[in-house]
């Protein structure tokens, strides 16, 4: 039983969000998070206009991409991945938070009053520099458990070791000791969700995890320090 990560097709869209879709059931964050995302009906005519979506944003996107894990055996997609890959120095301009755009009013700000605080913390972290922006890892729950993700994780993790990047990921609380014993460090940065504003009881912390490459030969507070020591 052999699982291989690879980059996604075209034809894979509407298989990959199948998985997106459905893979955070088990996952208390993740489901509120999905649900805030896309408080619509996720139905086959809501389907069939975010394929479209998404085919457009690939024609068009210069650094994000989409992976897929694929059990050999069956030739199933069992779990995917959102990176954006920054190799050059991007402009303000390029780096603009565009929000929500396929929500209105009420839907759309309480959609901006979550994703906007992770935003300015990437911005505070990184600026313009390369880096490895992991948007999600998904695995459909009928395989979960038979570490997908993980695979999906490493194939992240060797990726910034290729290109001597760091790998930075925001977290699920439920998810964060996988990332801890794969290497990755916990930064002091802070993102917490109000309770007010995801319909909770409590506040939900979301923890900020980076994974520095071993040939760096620094941690990441070294490299912040680093990299605004250059700039300025």
């Amino acid at each position: 039983m052999v699982q291989v990560v690879l980059p996604a097709l075209i034809t894979d869209i509407r298989r990959i969000y199948d998985v997106y879709f459905s893979a955070f059931e088990n996952d208390s964050m993740g489901r509120l998070m999905v649900k805030i995302l896309f408080p619509m009906e996720i139905d086959d005519e809501f389907r069939k206009a975010h394929a479209a979506g998404t085919l457009a944003y690939w024609h068009t996107s210069p650094w994000q991409y989409t992976f897929k894990c694929v059990d050999t055996d069956t030739g199933d997609i069992i779990g995917m991945c959102l990176g954006d890959i920054y190799l050059q120095e991007r402009t303000v301009e390029e780096r603009m938070n565009h929000g929500v755009p396929w929500l209105t009013g009420a839907e759309r700000e309480r959609a901006e009053a979550i994703l906007d605080p992770l935003w300015e913390v990437r911005e505070k972290l990184f600026g313009g520099r390369p880096y490895i922006y992991c948007h999600v890892i998904g695995v459909d729950p009928q395989h979960q458990g038979r570490k997908a993700g993980a695979l999906l994780v490493q194939w992240g993790i060797e990726l910034g070791a290729k290109a001597n990047l760091p790998v930075y990921f925001e977290s699920s609380p439920s998810t964060v000791k996988l990332y801890k014993r794969m290497g990755f460090e916990q930064i002091e940065e802070k993102v917490v969700h109000k309770a007010a504003v995801l319909g909770t009881e409590a506040d939900i912390e979301v923890p900020l995890m980076v994974k520095m490459p071993a040939g760096m030969g620094m941690s990441f507070a070294e490299w912040r320090r680093a990299s605004l020591d250059k700039s300025n």
